[in-house]
């Protein structure tokens, strides 16, 4: 007896569905090598070639999540030692080593201005593409968040008394969810203790590359 045809499937379709899924049952493709080897060996060459490929593709994936978590790691480890740098600054201290930022990210201009009588402004600066940078810098532990009425002093004057076209308010801290949609709403960037961190370690913009970017 010549060995039994399987019915409607050819021969390419059975290798193309073995080869996308990797689905046939083992049951099956026995008796198909057993019962046609001119199918099933085929057929069985392209399951183990497509479950090779699968296991490939499935350990490249995992190695790029293993390299992209170790990566991140490794920046928030940069960050982190960046803040602690900031947290040991003085208030003055602090608005001197985000002038310096500045200067080293390419501004001109750069001046401190904080101190009494200095309406919002701590830092003036002109940004590589010659818009005006006005920051507001607050040297906050990390449980001193930054609250809307911070939020609203600085907004109240840093366009109308300061002429800026990038206000920003930095902290060592963090801001208030009312804070940061104040801030939204007039176009005021946020730079809390973690962006602050990028910025400072370069694995981060600086705020005239970013829009408002609010943290809770």
């Amino acid at each position: 007896m010549p060995p039994r045809r399987t019915r409607g499937l050819s021969c390419q379709s059975i290798l193309l569905i073995a080869i996308w899924g990797v689905g046939v049952p083992l049951a099956i493709l026995e008796q198909i090598v057993i019962h046609d080897p001119a199918i099933g060996i085929p057929l069985l060459l392209a399951v183990l070639a497509g479950a090779g490929i699968y296991l490939a593709r499935r350990a490249r994936k995992a190695e790029q999540y293993r390299l992209e978590v170790a990566r991140l790691a490794e920046i928030r480890q940069v960050q982190s030692r960046e803040i602690a740098r900031y947290h040991a600054l003085g208030p003055k201290e602090f608005e001197h080593a985000i002038a310096y930022l500045c200067q080293r990210d390419g501004c001109t201009d750069v001046k401190v201005v904080g101190g009494a009588g200095d309406l919002g402004a701590d830092v003036i600066a002109t940004a590589p593409d010659g818009r005006r940078i006005v920051i507001q810098c607050k040297r906050y532990g990390p449980t001193h968040k930054v609250t809307s009425p911070d939020a609203q002093r600085f907004g109240g004057t840093c366009y109308t008394v300061h002429q800026a076209h990038v206000p920003v308010l930095v902290t060592t801290s963090t801001f208030t969810a009312q804070a940061a949609s104040y801030a939204t709403a007039q176009g005021i960037r946020l730079y809390d203790e973690r962006a602050l961190g990028g910025w400072a370690s370069q694995t981060g913009p600086a705020p005239w590359h970013q829009a408002a970017a609010p943290a809770a």
